[in-house]
Order: C-alpha cells, then structure tokens, then sequence
C-alpha cells in the first residue's frame, strides 16, 4: 500500500508537460524496471523558477516527478547537490523497498541537470 502523499501526486500529479527552450531539459531511465523521466527546470537568478515533468512508469514513478518539481522550485545549485533519495522517500512519506527504484530515478534527473550546469 503507498502512503497518503504518494496517491495524492499520482491521482493528482503537479506541474505535467515540458518548459519551452531555453530551459534545460533532461531525460533519465531506469533499463531495470523500464520507467523513463524528462524533467525541465527554467533557471532564473540562480534558482529554479519553473519546472515540469513527463513520465513513463509506475505510478510511484509519477509521483516523484510530481514531488520533485514542486520540491525543488525555488532551489539553487548548492542545494540541489544536497538533495538524496532519502528526501524525495521522506517527503513522499516512505516508500516499501520495491519503489525506491522510482525515488533513484528522480535523483538521477537531479544529477543530469547539475551536469549541464557546470
């Protein structure tokens, strides 16, 4: 069973589609499970002033791309190289070890991003 927070961005996922250029765009997969996320983040001053998401996959996997553009709004550079999978499961309110995989997907976007940053 997932937790409250995980139903509530699946059924209502935030922040669906993709930011036109120049904002930076970036795909990731996971080959084990097949889910794939595009996330796109639009800098402004340094912070991230819009995001959106697409996602093929499980409904976990929905929903971390949901948290994740909600959650990193407003973040700088510094604190995205903070970010771990333990927050994106914490702020989804835990979830059972057969879904983390989606909680790496979601980092691993967050990486993809840093890197064409640099």
């Amino acid at each position: 069973m997932q937790s409250p927070q995980v139903l509530d961005h699946f059924q209502n996922p935030r922040n669906i589609g993709e930011l036109p250029a120049p904002a930076i765009r970036v795909d990731v997969a996971n080959p084990a499970c097949g889910d794939m996320l595009r996330l796109s983040v639009r800098w402004e001053g340094g912070l991230i002033a819009e995001t959106a998401f697409q996602v093929r996959g499980c409904a976990v996997a929905i929903a971390v791309g949901s948290l994740l553009t909600e959650l990193i709004l407003g973040m700088n550079a510094h604190d995205l190289r903070r970010l771990q999978t333990s927050d994106v499961e914490q702020n989804l309110g835990g979830l059972p070890p057969e879904s983390l995989h989606a909680a790496v997907l979601g980092i691993d976007a967050i990486k993809a991003v840093l890197k064409i940053l640099k």
